[in-house]
């Protein structure tokens, strides 16, 4: 799985699949040009949207779209993030916001908005039930009648699931980051590297960090966060 910030994807996305990537996960916050540019600070949602069409022509597996959303920023688009997401066949989460990183100027605990407060906003335009399936990840997710997308919430703060969390990400420096909200991380780089790397050695590198996976997060909106690293150096 990949997840993306989809900038380069509608130059990339082939060369993806060619490489054996089966899924991709694109963080689409807004579809307002201007609200987008302000919410991610230098994104151009054309380039966006061009690679989710990128991505789609290329047959992926499966397509997700992630869109973090914030009172007064974005939440008043839910419903068109839902429908654009229908169109073209498409899964989304909602995803609460985490603290991670310093952003100057923004009120993160005035602008939290929960994923019970977006289900209910749904739940004024669309039937959407419970789903029975586990994508044994942190996701929790509703259906829509007669439709193939998927609704999903991941709520680190109003529904914890750091105890069954199995999620684990690779940095672009080839670290192994066990946790979003703790910087326990592994150098994997040096592994592959070796001169007699083997895939045995990565993946026994790989099983012995989840020993010192964290237990839980300790993400606090009302506290400058402890995280000072921003998603876009996380990777995914």
């Amino acid at each position: 799985v990949l997840t993306t910030n989809g900038s380069h994807l509608a130059e990339l996305a082939a060369d993806l699949k060619a490489a054996g990537v089966r899924r991709i996960n694109i963080s689409l916050d807004s579809l307002q040009p201007e609200r987008f540019r302000a919410l991610t600070r230098v994104g151009e949602l054309e380039r966006v949207l061009a690679g989710i069409e990128a991505a789609r022509r290329q047959g992926f597996e499966r397509i997700k779209l992630n869109a973090v959303i914030l009172r007064g920023r974005n939440h008043d688009e839910v419903a068109d993030l839902v429908r654009f997401a229908i169109e073209r066949g498409l899964d989304i989460s909602f995803i609460e916001e985490m603290p991670l990183g310093q952003v100057d100027g923004h009120d993160r605990a005035g602008e939290f908005y929960s994923s019970d407060g977006i289900l209910a906003d749904l739940r004024g335009h669309f039937d959407l039930q419970p789903s029975i399936e586990s994508s044994g990840g942190p996701a929790r997710y509703y259906r829509l009648p007669d439709r193939a997308t998927r609704v999903g919430f991941i709520s680190p703060h109003s529904h914890n699931f750091c105890g069954t969390c199995n999620r684990v990400r690779v940095t672009a420096e080839g670290r192994l980051l066990l946790c979003l909200g703790n910087e326990h991380s592994v150098d994997l780089k040096t592994v592959l590297r070796a001169e007699d790397a083997q895939p045995e050695a990565l993946r026994d590198a790989i099983v012995a960090a989840m020993q010192i996976k964290p237990e839980r997060h300790h993400f606090n909106l009302t506290e400058q966060p402890v995280i000072l690293r921003h998603m876009n150096a996380t990777g995914g």
